[in-house]
């Protein structure tokens, strides 16, 4: 797995899981539990958005053409 990205918003969050998903790639949100913990400054613990290696190129063109390919 690679992480491709650093993410805090978590609306921003499920928009990209849906993009994700409808392109057919696999995906793992890392961090999760921590950022939860924090609550309210989980901007101290962002969540890094990981794909397969193989996945990671298309994963990069698909958040792009979407202008979400850019961390938080």
């Amino acid at each position: 797995m690679k992480d491709i990205l650093t993410l805090i918003d978590p609306v921003r969050i499920t928009f990209i899981e849906a993009i994700l998903k409808d392109a057919g790639i696999s995906y793992s949100i890392r961090d999760t539990h921590m950022a939860d913990l924090l609550g309210p400054a989980n901007g101290l613990f962002p969540r890094r958005l990981a794909v397969a290696d193989d996945d990671a190129m298309q994963a990069e063109r698909v958040l792009r053409q979407a202008g979400q390919f850019h961390d938080d």
